[in-house]
């Protein structure tokens, strides 16, 4: 086991003319401290205290000063080399993430402005740290000191993030045995490979989980659509909240016995369809956007993804287009006469019909073996203990807006890059 930390990068998509104001006013408050604590040459948490405390900031800003300002007092700095655009930091309780995986723009965060005021902002997060955003959300990473700032007209926030990690085997890309995870509505997830012969072996389908969250998903809406009628929105959210709670208790367990089932194979590399490239590219028609909307798919992802890279297994992506349609063994498209069965259109063909999503998963694996893969798995569990890397731009986000009557509609952007 490896404990790692990293430094993720947010940045803040486009925050509202209140917001900015806010943002600046945060800034603005925090420099005025910095400058007068350090001015003051306070070199205990003590001293620094009795000078920030008069300044309208959030205590968690005020906390991260008073740590900040006897560590420059001890480096025995300039004056005039405190220049006037240190980030504002914030200890590790100051900030919370939001996720929302079944929407194509994921994540928003909450920053302290001062005493009681907070700010819900969208913002874009690196697409090769989404392991580590993930675990964070699942509190199964711990949440370091933040950093906020503004760089030409963007603001960001720079996160630490520690985490324990399994080492990888040092087996090659070659070496390893791809198992194909399909997720499906006839199963929730079905995962399979091929042994030595070729032949697909072991395949694993949660088809009873599949069934329960589909009759979880139906109560909610029924008894959404019948609570809003008559009026009553504040037991529709309580009682979605209470069915969500169980649809995600039952994700986290069989995610957590895919990486299991994974942790059985010697030298395994998990391969999943390309989320980003399925947001990129939403031309599958209605079952795609179904998977991916309303299904949990992108949810599952997350979790599937994190706790591979916890365990030291890496996750590879794949296109998706055609792996649900196409024949595993001799590549024409067939057709689902019902749900669970897929039908070889090849009459010469030995599979004629075979089931759905051990098929589908066999042709996810195959386009890893074949080259196709996106190689987008998490880089971090292959960096040393202790190193510290920024994030680059990464995938849009949206969120809910703070509560105050002034703030704007949600902002919305597209595509994994979109400005």
């Amino acid at each position: 086991m490896t404990e790692l930390t990293k430094t993720l990068e947010l940045k803040l998509v486009d925050p509202n003319t209140h917001k900015r104001q806010k943002l600046r006013e945060t800034q603005d408050a925090y420099q005025q401290a910095l400058q007068a604590a350090f001015a003051a040459g306070c070199d205990t948490q003590s001293a620094a205290n009795d000078v920030v405390v008069e300044y309208d900031l959030s205590g968690y800003a005020k906390n991260a000063l008073k740590q900040y300002v006897p560590q420059l007092c001890g480096n025995s700095y300039d004056a005039d080399e405190l220049h006037d655009n240190h980030p504002v930091r914030f200890t590790n309780e100051g900030l919370q993430l939001d996720h929302q995986p079944q929407n194509a723009i994921e994540w928003y965060v909450k920053i302290p402005h001062h005493e009681d005021y907070y700010l819900w902002i969208p913002a874009r997060a690196n697409p090769e740290q989404r392991e580590w955003l993930e675990a964070l959300d699942a509190d199964d990473a711990e949440m370091g000191e933040s950093r906020l700032f503004e760089r030409d007209g963007t603001w960001y926030l720079h996160i630490t993030v520690t985490r324990d990690v399994e080492d990888q085997s040092e087996a090659s890309a070659d070496e390893r045995k791809p198992i194909g995870v399909d997720i499906g509505e006839a199963s929730l997830v079905t995962v399979c490979y091929r042994d030595e012969s070729g032949f697909p072996t072991r395949p694993e389908l949660w088809a009873d989980d599949g069934k329960a969250v589909r009759r979880l998903r139906k109560t909610y809406f029924t008894a959404k659509r019948r609570l809003q009628q008559r009026g009553s929105e504040r037991i529709a959210d309580s009682f979605g909240d209470s069915l969500w709670d169980q649809i995600d208790d039952v994700f986290h367990r069989v995610t957590r016995e895919v990486v299991e089932y994974a942790e059985s194979v010697e030298n395994p590399v998990l391969v999943l369809e390309d989320l980003t490239y399925i947001r990129e590219n939403m031309d599958y028609g209605e079952y795609m956007n179904r998977r991916l909307h309303g299904w949990g798919f992108a949810k599952l992802h997350a979790q599937i993804r994190y706790k591979a890279a916890e365990k030291g297994i890496p996750v590879e992506t794949v296109d998706p287009q055609n792996t649900s349609k196409a024949c595993h063994a001799c590549g024409e498209h067939g057709s689902r006469p019902r749900q669970a069965t897929f039908s070889c259109s090849n009459g010469s063909c030995w599979v004629g019909e075979y089931q759905a999503d051990v098929n589908g998963a066999i042709n996810i694996a195959d386009r890893y073996r074949s080259g196709e893969s996106h190689r987008r798995s998490d880089r971090s569990s292959r960096q040393k203990a202790g190193d510290d890397d920024s994030a680059m731009d990464g995938a849009s986000l949206i969120g809910s807006q703070d509560s105050h009557a002034d703030a704007e509609p949600q902002q919305t952007t597209r595509g994994t890059y979109a400005s």
